[in-house]
């Protein structure tokens, strides 16, 4: 099979159920910046990590994939590869995990440290992008409201998983030194 199809010559892309949409349709926007946050994790995945941040973020990498065909999927009553609840629990219990590692936040802090957390912050705002195009899309079209819990919680755990790689690495936080 060849990888270039040219259905697509005309600004036109396929979604699943053999629908035909304008690539620039707030779906394509959404599962698009979930795309670009799956492939900053390849790149943070290319960094020396711990094991257990490794093991997570690759987990997260397939998660990312499948929200991503949930919000490229219009037939809800299509019930594969759909983000679901325990995902997002998933993500707690991660984020409940690293947190017992971290000092209670006391100030706002800025993104920053070693490269790999550096990255991770990146990852974080391609994240919280993604919800935002979600929640666009979901204004205009009904979608699976899992995607927008999960790219939520997803953010909130790439900060604390940014913090935790800077205190590993003896590398404190940035503070905010605000007015």
């Amino acid at each position: 099979m060849k990888i270039y199809t040219k259905t697509g010559d005309d600004g036109n892309t396929g979604l699943q159920g053999d629908l035909r949409i304008s690539k620039s349709h707030e779906r394509i926007f959404a599962y698009g910046a979930v795309d670009e946050a799956n492939a900053s994790l390849g790149v943070i995945l290319s960094q020396k990590l711990d094991s257990d941040i490794s093991e997570v973020l690759q987990k997260i990498q397939n998660e990312l994939f499948i929200l991503g065909s949930d919000l490229s999927n219009p037939n809800l009553s299509d019930l594969r590869n759909r983000v679901t609840k325990e995902m997002i629990e998933n993500l707690e219990i991660f984020i409940d995990k690293f947190e017992i590692e971290l000092e209670p936040l006391m100030n706002f802090i800025l993104p920053g440290g070693i490269f790999s957390a550096s990255l991770l912050h990146q990852s974080r705002t391609i994240i919280r992008r993604a919800e935002t195009l979600a929640v666009k899309l979901s204004e205009k079209d009904e979608i699976n409201q899992n995607c927008i819990i999960y790219l939520n919680r997803l953010s909130d755990l790439f900060f604390v998983m940014s913090r935790v790689i800077n205190k590993r690495n003896g590398s404190k936080d940035i503070l905010w030194k605000g007015n």
